[in-house]
This record gives structure tokens, C-alpha cells and sequence, in this order.
């Protein structure tokens, strides 16, 4: 990458997936036994915005709850960072998090936001540009839980930190998310470290009001799935037979997102009858919460080492920082 500060609006490329991609993944989720979709097609720009309404909301405490966790220890944090690191955030949204290390980190080499929401990506990626014209500002648009190349930044970084905000590896299978952490592994590199958000448990009442809130915004979330379907894969869903449902599943100590068929109704998309029946749902996304050291055990099977725990007083949310192989900064 050259030394010269990037052009937010030319330099995020899209990787995202295709049409006969994402058409493929909603069949293939439909027809199951529990009809499911994948989490990751909450994300179109309507999507991506109305996720920002929810992180306003007063039940949902996870994005106030992580930033005062970030503004009161950001200073350590930073410490552990070093100076000359490359900042890459997997799901930047907003970056609203992200600006409180842009604001603190000792020179960095750059910083990598990437995020599925092509458009939005840009939107964010120009005001950051503007409001940090000294930082090298690379936005990549990807599905990142895929493969996807970074940029090469010249002169190398001395160490890459991945930045891994919100609860988002709450949404990954226990599995999946060993598999996903050994992805990131890999793109922290050697001597790289990775900062990331892990809801806790904690009352059920505080969770499941935290995914079901008074002002319908995360009902609306849910349900602009099935408006992206509908408008992308030639879709006939009737969004109003279908019913937002948030509920703790204590035996696997996750949040459960469904929507509800309130009658027995036929859905066609691209030409492919789907049949449901009346209150069968469609599994939308999980969000397991972790105690400390179950998430130290399951990140310790992708490679890392946990370093440092941060939470807030309650303690309802932690951030947390972890190193590759147990590589520890003086």
C-alpha cells in the first residue's frame, strides 16, 4: 500500500456473496427439519442501520456496557497494543467502539475496517478518514467469515491486532467459533494479539429483554431478513404473519432468535415453494454468553491465550485480550 493516505471510496472492494450464493444458502436453511437462516444476511444497509438503532436502545447493554469498559481501561489496553500495530476490526459497523483506540493507539500503521455492508462500509470509512487524516484508512468489504485478502501495507506493521468488538462471537456454534478464532489466529500472524467483546451470562430477564425490546427495533432487525429476501431473491414472504421471539436457552447458555409463522402459509422464492406450518419458526441467530474461563478454554483450542479480562462492575459484558500462542507483551 503506498505511504499516501487511502481514498476511503476507492479502496473498499467488494467480496461478498453472490446471488446464486445467497439464494442457495436460504433454500438449503428452509429446508431443514428447523427452518433456519443464516445470521449473516441481517446485514444489508438497512440492516446494518437498524442494528445501529438497537445498540441505542435502553435494553440493550451491550454497546453502552462496552464502551464504558473500553473509555475506563483504555490505557492499559493500549499499553498491551504497543506502538506501530495494524488495526483490523471484523465487523466495523459504525467503528463507533473502534474511534475510542483510533483516538488513543501510539502511531499505528493503519487501520483495516471490514464489514459485509458494502455501502455503509464506505460511508464509515470516508468520515473516518476525515476526522483521522493521519491514520492509513484500508476499508475492506467481505464476508469475513470467509477468506478475503488484506491490504499490504509498506512498511510492514510490527505486529497486526484484530479487533473484535460487540458479542458477535456469541453468534458462531462452540465449533464453529474454535474454527473461526484459528482464521483470525492466522491473521493476527505471529506476535499479533486479538481484542474482543464476550457478553457474560447473567439474568435471564436481562437477557432476553436485551433481544426482544419495547420499541420493536430488533423485531424490525429480524424481520428485514426476510425483506432482503424478498427484494434480492424474487421472494413472497408476508412480513406480517410473521412474529419476532427472543428466548434464553439455559441448557446451552444461549440467546435464540426465531420467527414465528403465525398461520399455516406457502412462501415462494425464485420459483421454490416453501411450506410452513402454523407457529413453526425460522431460526435466525444464536448468541451464546460465556463465563471468563469458558472462554478462555475454548479460545485456548484455536491457539490463543487469554491475557487479560476486563469487565464492567456488574459484570454483564468483559473485552478481552488475547495473545497467539501465549506470546505476552512486556
Amino acid at each position: 500500500m503506498p505511504d499516501s493516505h487511502s481514498d476511503a471510496s476507492t479502496s473498499a472492494t467488494p467480496v461478498l456473496p453472490t446471488r446464486s450464493t445467497f439464494l442457495n444458502d436460504v433454500l438449503e436453511g428452509l429446508g431443514r427439519d428447523q427452518k433456519t437462516l443464516s445470521a449473516k444476511y441481517f446485514y444489508d444497509e438497512t440492516g446494518s442501520q437498524l442494528f445501529e438503532a438497537i445498540c441505542e436502545q435502553e435494553e440493550y447493554y451491550p454497546t453502552r456496557t462496552e464502551m464504558g469498559i473500553m473509555q475506563r481501561y483504555i490505557d492499559e489496553m493500549v499499553a498491551l497494543i504497543g506502538p506501530g500495530a495494524l488495526l483490523v476490526e471484523y465487523g466495523s459497523g459504525s467503528s463507533l467502539k473502534t474511534r475510542i483506540l483510533l483516538d488513543h493507539l501510539i502511531e499505528p500503521a493503519g487501520y483495516v475496517p471490514i464489514d459485509i455492508s458494502h455501502d455503509f462500509l464506505q460511508q464509515t470509512a470516508r468520515e473516518l478518514s476525515t476526522r483521522y487524516p493521519h491514520i492509513r484508512i484500508a476499508p475492506v468489504s467481505a464476508d469475513y467469515t470467509r477468506p478475503f485478502q488484506l491490504p499490504v501495507f509498506e512498511p510492514a506493521p510490527r505486529r497486526r491486532i484484530v479487533y473484535f468488538p460487540g458479542s458477535t462471537i456469541g453468534n458462531f456454534e462452540p465449533a464453529a467459533a474454535v474454527a473461526f478464532l484459528k482464521r483470525v489466529a492466522r491473521v493476527c500472524g505471529p506476535g499479533g494479539a486479538l481484542l474482543i467483546g464476550v457478553d457474560l451470562k447473567k439474568p435471564v430477564e436481562v437477557l432476553e429483554a436485551a433481544y426482544d425490546d419495547a420499541g420493536g427495533v430488533t423485531a424490525a432487525f429480524n424481520k428485514n431478513v426476510l425483506e432482503r429476501i424478498n427484494r434480492e431473491l424474487d421472494a413472497d414472504f408476508d412480513i406480517d404473519r410473521f412474529a419476532h421471539r427472543a428466548l434464553y436457552n439455559r441448557a446451552k447458555g444461549r440467546i435464540e432468535m426465531h420467527l414465528v409463522s403465525q398461520e399455516a402459509q406457502t412462501v415462494t422464492i425464485s420459483g421454490h415453494r416453501i411450506d410452513f406450518e402454523r407457529c413453526e419458526t425460522i431460526h435466525t441467530e444464536n448468541s451464546y454468553k460465556y463465563a471468563p474461563d469458558e472462554f478462555a478454554r475454548l479460545a485456548a483450542t484455536a491457539g490463543f491465550v487469554q491475557q487479560h479480562v476486563w469487565t464492567d462492575d456488574a459484570p454483564y459484558f468483559s473485552v478481552q485480550y488475547l495473545t497467539v500462542g501465549g506470546t505476552a507483551r512486556a
